[in-house]
């Protein structure tokens, strides 16, 4: 995606990556916004975007609604 451009507007339903995904995701990502252990349980979960951010360089990162944490854009695919 181009810098400073979302791939889930909010109100998008996404469906969070599957658990070995996360996992993956959490070991190799070593930058801001770590996933939380909490958020590992939230795996394979539907939800709808809540808000939608952007860290300095374009990195997306997003709310969900009633989910703890700040969501990864490569951890959400669509619903």
């Amino acid at each position: 995606m181009p810098p400073y451009r979302e791939e889930f507007p909010k109100g998008s339903t996404v469906r969070i990556a599957d658990l070995a995904a996360l996992e993956r995701f959490r070991a190799e990502w070593k930058f801001h916004h770590p996933l939380a252990t909490e958020q590992l349980h939230y795996a394979g979960r539907e939800a709808t975007v809540d808000s939608v951010g952007y860290y300095h360089g374009g990195d997306v990162l997003y709310t969900l609604e009633g989910l703890p944490g700040i969501w990864h854009e490569g951890c959400l695919l669509r619903s």
